[in-house]
């Protein structure tokens, strides 16, 4: 197989380009290198390029035909909640815009089968065990656009007879490989690894709630275990098409923003002791990932634990 994948230079992305590279998949790069870095896999082809612009579609088609690309696995998007809420009709521009670029070029290049890289920021304020079925309603731009993205992917299905997956992530972390951290400190992990690097204690937001340890619980999976099921969801694609099916990735278990921290300071073995500041708003008490429906269709589950999370990271921050 042929697969292209857009936002292959980033975090996620790089990761499940190498996890393809290693099994024998031909693989070739799209990025706009805003936020990818070429060099996290030098020797896959990589063709830098905005899918945003309109111009891209002429381009993508001709790369997907040219190449013989026969599966797309759509990363390309911005992912910051408050950049979104400061620029909500460029993120729509950005992320939807890019998607319905690559679903043009798709057709144009007679190329049926996508993974799409959703999020569980479609569910918003959703609590405790989140199954696919919840109710949507996402509470940032960002998750908005996520949410029409898989709208748009459930009509490009039955128009251009396409057979796709939306994958809805929940909190990602760690590094298959060293040089593959993730370098944006946009989560739990490199944000508390950022403040032991400025010798800053890490902060947790409330202690108050109505969790075991009165801090917030939330689903933590591995990055490999997240690009293993991108492989899985893959191979799941048939040629048939006019078939968009969704799924949550996550661990099905819930560990709290205390416990978490515990594991990163004896990793580490840095001096320090978390710090309790005030809830920080729109933060729910326990968000946990019901991957029920992944393991049933699809056979794939989570194998690694919130140890080899942080022992992975920091290898990876180490590095840098």
């Amino acid at each position: 197989m042929t697969i292209l994948v857009t936002g292959g230079a980033g975090y996620i992305g790089a990761h499940v380009v190498r996890a393809l590279r290693e099994r024998g998949d031909e693989v070739i790069i799209v990025d706009d290198l805003v936020t990818g870095i070429a060099t996290r896999n030098a020797e896959v082809p990589l063709f830098q390029m905005d899918v945003a612009k309109s111009s891209s579609v002429d381009e993508l088609a001709q790369l997907l035909s040219s190449r013989g690309v026969t599966g797309v696995i759509h990363f390309a998007a911005r992912k910051q909640v408050g950049e979104s809420v400061a620029k909500p009709a460029w993120y729509f521009a950005e992320n939807v815009g890019g998607l319905a670029n690559v679903l043009l070029a798709m057709e144009r290049a007679r190329v049926g089968r996508i993974i799409f890289s959703s999020s569980a920021a479609v569910y918003g304020d959703a609590r405790g065990f989140v199954a696919e079925t919840a109710t949507k309603a996402p509470t940032s731009p960002y998750g908005e656009t996520k949410l029409v993205g898989e709208w748009l992917i459930d009509a490009a299905a039955r128009a251009q007879q396409l057979d796709a997956i939306s994958l809805r992530y929940f909190n990602v972390a760690g590094a298959g490989w060293p040089e593959l951290g993730d370098q944006m400190a946009l989560n739990l992990v490199p944000m508390v690894f950022e403040r032991l690097h400025a010798q800053e204690s890490p902060r947790i937001f409330g202690d108050d709630y109505d969790t075991p340890d009165g801090t917030c619980i939330r689903d933590y999976v591995h990055v490999m275990d997240l690009a293993e099921a991108h492989i899985v969801a893959l191979d799941a694609l048939n040629s048939k098409g006019g078939r968009h099916r969704v799924f949550n990735v996550g661990t099905g278990e819930g560990t709290s923003v205390r416990e978490m921290i515990d594991v990163i300071l004896r990793v580490s073995g840095a001096p320090f002791t978390a710090e309790v500041v005030a809830r920080r708003p729109g933060d729910p008490a326990q968000v946990t990932a019901d991957v029920a429906l992944i393991a049933q269709q699809l056979g794939w589950q989570s194998s690694r634990n919130i140890v080899d999370i942080v022992e992975s990271a920091w290898a990876a921050h180490q590095r840098d």
